[in-house]
């Protein structure tokens, strides 16, 4: 190397390499069941052998094609003739929305509350955190018995019961996140320099403590399918005609003896599906993560 050569030049930096965040195995086989779990319920119609209501009582619990059952009833039949494969499809429709409508209404609810209590303080700040503790106090369960005695039950008050339950968890992470994160210098920077809340707020505060909420809710989906499942095996839930993983799981617990595969099929799709978005969201969390994305 020249002695004449700019000093710049040999003071340069080294390019600075992005984070990289490849998916494992486990993880893309995760977020290729959910793309299955999302398609399905998209064309439950078209990918559904019969509809789910249909029923054929002299061909009732009949085992999968695995245990010698026939072609026409890949996973066999419940006690009432109706092919589990297509209630499967439309249960697995039902769930999914069901968790996802309740996930996002319950992390948007709360964490709004969360960042009103943070930004406002003071008496907002006190009101929200007694209607949080009140939330918390009261089982889901009891919430939901007492709401359906008086309005009845249709789906949307189901989704909105489901909501109901997690979103102090977002409120309390948003406000804990959003109280340490105005702290900071350079809040306090962009403020000074004038900067409007909504900027502050949606520009700064918002990506640093995403990871954190998308955290929560690949626990809360969990939780959400589980809170369906409990309502509807207490027959609170999805109603028949209708269906869902819940119902299934319900239907099935009196024929495990004889017809093991009537609640056996829906409680291994509620466990992959849970588990499939628990890695993809951890997974997700580190791919949103700014302070890992700056290392």
């Amino acid at each position: 190397m020249s002695a004449l050569e700019p000093a710049s030049r040999l003071a340069a930096p080294a390019p600075r390499r992005r984070a990289s965040f490849p998916m494992s195995p486990l993880v893309a086989l995760s977020a290729g069941f959910l793309v299955l779990v999302v398609f399905v319920a998209i064309f439950a119609d078209w990918l559904a052998p019969v509809h789910y209501t249909t029923q054929n009582l002299l061909a009732r619990m009949r085992p999968p094609m695995s245990e010698a059952g026939d072609m026409l009833h890949v996973l066999g039949t419940d006690h009432l003739g109706r092919d589990i494969l297509s209630r499967l499809i439309y249960a697995t429709r039902s769930s999914i929305l069901i968790a996802v409508m309740g996930t996002l209404i319950g992390a948007v609810f709360g964490t709004l509350l969360g960042f009103l209590a943070a930004r406002f303080r003071g008496l907002i700040d006190q009101a929200i955190m007694m209607l949080v503790d009140a939330q918390a106090a009261v089982p889901a369960l009891i919430l939901a018995l007492t709401l359906l005695a008086f309005f009845g039950n249709n789906i949307v008050l189901f989704i909105v019961l489901v909501s109901l339950d997690g979103w102090e968890k977002y409120t309390r992470l948003a406000r804990g996140l959003v109280v340490s994160e105005q702290a900071s210098d350079y809040i306090n920077a962009v403020e000074a320099l004038g900067a409007r809340s909504a900027r502050v707020i949606f520009r700064h505060l918002l990506p640093n403590i995403v990871a954190s909420l998308v955290v929560q809710a690949t626990l809360n989906f969990p939780a959400t399918i589980l809170l369906e499942t409990s309502l509807s095996f207490l027959g609170l839930g999805v109603q028949p005609p209708g269906t869902s993983l819940g119902l299934m799981l319900g239907e099935g617990r009196r024929y495990l003896l004889n017809a093991w595969w009537i609640a056996v099929f829906p409680g291994v799709a509620i466990f992959l599906t849970t588990l499939s978005m628990s890695l993809f969201g951890d997974w997700l969390r580190d791919r949103l993560d700014p302070t890992l994305r700056r290392r």
